[in-house]
């Protein structure tokens, strides 16, 4: 373990490999919270004290935050192997709906009457809809993953919260940028797509602002659990690099 502190040579760090207890976890949450939040949440839009949005919205930033957390403990290079497999998962799931939903119904079973309608509007989405949320999720997590090892270098470990907050600030602007034109665009009217990129940017935003005394004790127990607080100085951050 190479923890960093005070003025110690972040150059000193050791490169050899490590198992670590709750890595996998982190990856299997990040990866369903990430799934529920893009296949379940858009089936549902919502509407309280005035304001309209999708469902999935409140959940997505969530996946901000195991982000946050892996970058924070894991390191970069770590984060952006579970970044793939969330973007792996997505074209998985992306392409198995659109195949279930074309597959013909048995029309001897009476339950497949309701079921296919259903089946439909919950996954069958426009495929524009679909390649932007996997673009806008890919690009905008390795965003913020990349701010967030690049700050935490810069500022020596310390002032989590403007890590947090920045690389998110950051990491929101690229997913909503380019969700809401590939999916939307020609559909809706630039002025329009402006104000919900914006206004989706301040919410999810201040997701994580609400959740940074929780991303504080996660951050600190994995780091004491694993023994681990890794610093990318050296690291390929290159974002179709997979190995470590």
């Amino acid at each position: 373990m190479t923890e960093i502190s005070g003025t110690l040579d972040f150059a000193s760090q050791s490169k050899s490999r490590r198992h670590y207890k709750y890595y996998d976890l982190v990856m299997a949450g990040f990866v369903a919270v990430l799934l529920c939040s893009n296949l379940i949440g858009p089936g549902k839009t919502c509407l309280i004290y005035g304001i309209t949005f999708c469902a999935g919205n409140i959940f997505f930033p969530i996946s901000y935050i195991f982000g946050d957390v892996l970058t924070e403990v894991y390191g970069y290079a770590r984060t952006r192997r579970v970044i793939w497999a969330g973007f792996g998962a997505m074209a998985f799931a992306t392409i198995m709906g659109q195949l279930v939903i074309r597959f013909p119904a048995d029309p001897m079973e009476p339950y497949n009457q309701v079921l296919q309608p259903a089946l439909i509007t919950v996954f069958g989405g426009a495929w524009r809809i679909a390649v932007g949320s996997i673009i806008g999720f890919w690009a905008g997590d390795l965003a913020n993953s990349y701010v967030m090892a690049k700050m935490k270098v810069l500022t020596r470990g310390r002032f989590l919260w403007t890590r947090t907050i920045g690389s998110t600030m950051v990491g929101q602007l690229v997913d909503s940028a380019l969700f809401y034109p590939i999916a939307l665009l020609g559909v809706w009217s630039a002025s329009t797509m402006v104000k919900v990129i914006i206004s989706q940017w301040l919410f999810k935003v201040a997701v994580e602002v609400v959740f940074t005394p929780l991303t504080y004790a996660i951050v600190g127990w994995l780091k004491r659990a694993e023994n681990e607080d890794y610093y990318d100085v050296d690291t390929n951050f290159s974002p179709f690099k997979l190995a470590d």
